[in-house]
């Protein structure tokens, strides 16, 4: 494996960055067909400079072609995909034209192709004490079929601590990143059914475990280029950069995220409010800014989710979101019959959004309460089941400048992981 670190509280420079990806590239797939998956805008790396670092360093491959692992994100257009990636129209044209920009569509049956099943019985001992029934039998592995076209594929992203999965980045940009909709949903409720709490900042998880059981299906090779990427409103860049097989540079990367990427707390915090930067531009995304919170937020305590920007739930799910509304796990689990033809994906989001609590005698107890400060009006929040805030209401200063134990502001979210410090027993 490659690996370079920075020491802490600092970055790595950008010939330092050059200098590994060559170490780890260059002559490496000479005469080659090879397919880079990348992240889409939702995720923070400095891709318009590895973009071009990496096709100069890819010359000499017989073709070279960049897929967005979108997962079920929406499909990016022609222009934003030359945003995405720091190129203009005409370099796209001229300079890029034999570079190849694609989209990952999860929900076209003629993209897919099926490479495996996981049997129920391995779901389950993977599962472990987070099994439910609800998650159903067999697993088809089905991945964007584009793969089978390559001699080799590299995965490039950053590995950030992750409300489903424990960690994000690796064999998560095959699962959910280019597969079909089974391994995303079960996938995503396996994850739910553990809890954001339970999960988010958590090296081993099950859903990690099932992720690599479906990663040994998919046939072509492929290497990993993890990223720790840290973007503060203060500082912005890579703390460390792992090439190399798909689990141990993942597992290197996970590391050093949960160094740079969780802030340890005392206590945990009675409001909070926590701000969702641009890029996450509808609350499928957006959510983030709580799941990062959670673990921080105290019992009966409020999260604000602070979006001015933001006025759509959901560009795919949104239908189905408005339907069911954001409730804790087990106002799903003992009202099954209700919801059991929603996607269980769909449901996972709800759940995270909502956080922890109970649901006794028809009543829904959540541990706290989100509410949302965004364009999305008082009557959608109602139906969501979510609490309302004017944002030109909110102050952002004040909450800036507000020393108030228990109160904290978050000016970016998302990314940054709040936990609170496991305090000594009393003698």
């Amino acid at each position: 494996m490659i690996k370079i670190t920075a020491p802490p509280h600092q970055l790595l420079d950008d010939d330092t960055i050059r200098q590994t990806l060559a170490a780890g590239l260059e002559g490496q797939f000479a005469q080659q067909k090879v397919l880079v998956l990348i992240p889409d805008h939702t995720r923070t790396i400095p891709l318009p400079f590895l973009f071009r670092e990496m096709v100069a360093l890819l010359h000499d491959t017989r073709q070279l072609d960049f897929m967005v692992a979108l997962g079920t994100h929406p499909a990016l257009s022609e222009a934003h995909l030359c945003q995405l990636v720091g190129i203009t129209l005409e370099e796209r044209q001229t300079v890029y034209r034999h570079v190849g920009l694609l989209n990952h569509a999860w929900d076209s049956p003629e993209v897919l192709t099926p490479i495996g099943v996981l049997p129920q019985a391995q779901i389950q001992e993977i599962a472990g004490e987070r099994w439910h029934p609800t998650l159903g039998g067999d697993v088809e592995v089905n991945i964007n079929r584009a793969i089978l076209n390559y001699d080799h594929v590299l995965i490039l992203g950053p590995t950030f601590p992750h409300e489903v999965v424990g960690f994000s980045g690796g064999a998560k940009y095959f699962f959910p990143g280019i597969s079909g909709a089974d391994m995303i949903n079960v996938t995503h409720w396996l994850g739910a059914l553990a809890g954001v709490r339970g999960t988010i900042g958590i090296k081993e998880t099950p859903v990690r475990a099932m992720i690599h059981a479906a990663a040994e299906f998919v046939p072509t090779p492929a290497t990993l280029i993890a990223l720790v990427v840290v973007a503060t409103p203060t500082s912005k860049g890579l703390a460390g950069m792992f090439i190399g097989d798909l689990v141990a540079a993942w597992g290197a990367a996970a590391d050093l995220s949960s160094e740079r990427h969780i802030v340890w707390v005392d206590k945990p915090f009675r409001r909070v409010l926590s701000c969702a930067p641009p890029m996450y531009d509808e609350l499928w995304t957006a959510g983030k800014a709580m799941y990062k919170l959670e673990p921080a937020l105290a019992e009966d305590g409020e999260l604000i989710i602070f979006a001015p920007h933001l006025d759509v739930v959901s560009h795919v799910h949104g239908k189905y979101i408005y339907e069911i509304g954001y409730h804790v796990l087990p106002y799903f689990l003992k009202q099954w019959d209700r919801f059991k033809h929603v996607p269980l994906g769909i449901l996972a989001h709800s759940t995270h959004v909502r956080g922890d609590g109970r649901f006794e005698n028809g009543i829904e107890y959540p541990r706290a309460s989100v509410a949302l400060a965004t364009k999305i009006s008082p009557e959608a929040c109602a139906q969501l089941a979510l609490g309302y805030r004017d944002p030109d209401e909110i102050n952002v200063a004040e909450w800036q400048n507000l020393e108030e134990d228990g109160i904290l502001y978050v000016p970016k979210a998302g990314e940054m992981l709040y936990r609170v410090r496991e305090q000594p027993e009393a003698q």
